[in-house]
């Protein structure tokens, strides 16, 4: 089993910046991905951002430029900075591993971000 712990969502105004944090615990194999998620009201759960074991990422066309995925080997965790902030990226963000062994999935349990115009 793995755990993730997110923080780091809030309330800020368009134009600001947030940084989000995903803790793993447990079970870590050491060939995986962990990446961010999120969902908006109504919407279907979409991809952020990812990043391998390796430090490949992977970016929505949406947030590309503006969001920057990263990972503290030693600690386990991934992080994600988000700068110019728009309205249509409130939404929960989700923190998510794989492992690249079993392809088992895991999820956080989701932080709140919304961005006020």
């Amino acid at each position: 089993q793995v755990q993730l712990v997110e923080s780091g969502g809030g309330l800020v105004q368009a134009g600001g910046s947030l940084r989000l944090s995903c803790a793993a615990s447990g079970s870590i194999f050491r060939i995986n991905v962990m990446g961010w998620y999120r969902q908006a009201p109504g919407n279907q759960r979409e991809l952020v951002a990812t990043i391998t074991s390796g430090g490949t990422t992977n970016y929505a066309d949406s947030v590309k430029g503006r969001f920057t995925i990263s990972r503290d080997y030693a600690k386990n965790t991934v992080h994600l900075q988000m700068n110019m902030l728009k309205p249509e990226d409130t939404a929960v963000y989700f923190c998510n591993y794989v492992n690249q062994r079993t392809y088992t999935n895991y999820w956080g349990q989701g932080t709140q971000v919304t961005v006020s115009s």
